[in-house]
């Protein structure tokens, strides 16, 4: 798609972050049945249930403006997935309290990703006026937001780095 206006860049960017947040939602479910800490199994399931329905708001307002979600590849998340597994599910971390401690910075680098796409598409949103975007978007941002805080809670409040120490 040429990129001639801040509406093409628009239209780009929500098919990046469907892309981004497709590729993530399978290694969040991962991470979360590979984490021993039940507060922080609990906060992955519910990451990726509300990856889930991200997808699929993204998907309506794609379909809203006669795009196909699908229509872009995130390479930026891809290597972040990539890392994920690498450094959250390696088999040479053979410690359960030690993979709860290095599943949580992997989690919150994805999802300040997620971050930064919704909070440009909520901008990007509201200088075009398409106002219903806005909210849809606002509120996937809210709940990604709420995500972080939560899994920056579990590891400082809780005990996962506590144990791992």
């Amino acid at each position: 798609m040429a990129m001639n206006s801040l509406k093409d860049i628009y239209l780009d960017q929500l098919q990046d972050i469907w892309s981004a947040n497709t590729q993530s939602m399978a290694v969040v479910n991962e991470l979360g049945r590979a984490a021993q800490d039940k507060d922080l199994s609990e906060a992955l399931i519910d990451g990726a249930n509300g990856i889930n329905d991200g997808i699929n708001e993204i998907a309506k307002l794609c379909s809203d403006h006669g795009i196909a979600p699908n229509a872009e590849h995130c390479k930026g998340m891809e290597g972040l997935v990539k890392e994920a597994r690498a450094h959250g599910l390696s088999d040479e971390i053979t410690d359960a309290d030690v993979r709860d401690a290095a599943i949580i910075p992997q989690y919150q680098r994805m999802v300040h990703y997620a971050l930064a796409g919704y909070g440009t598409l909520v901008a990007f949103a509201n200088r075009l006026g398409l106002d219903g975007d806005a909210a849809v978007l606002q509120k996937c941002l809210d709940h990604t937001y709420d995500g972080d805080r939560r899994m920056t809670e579990i590891a400082m409040k809780g005990g996962v780095n506590k144990d791992a120490a």
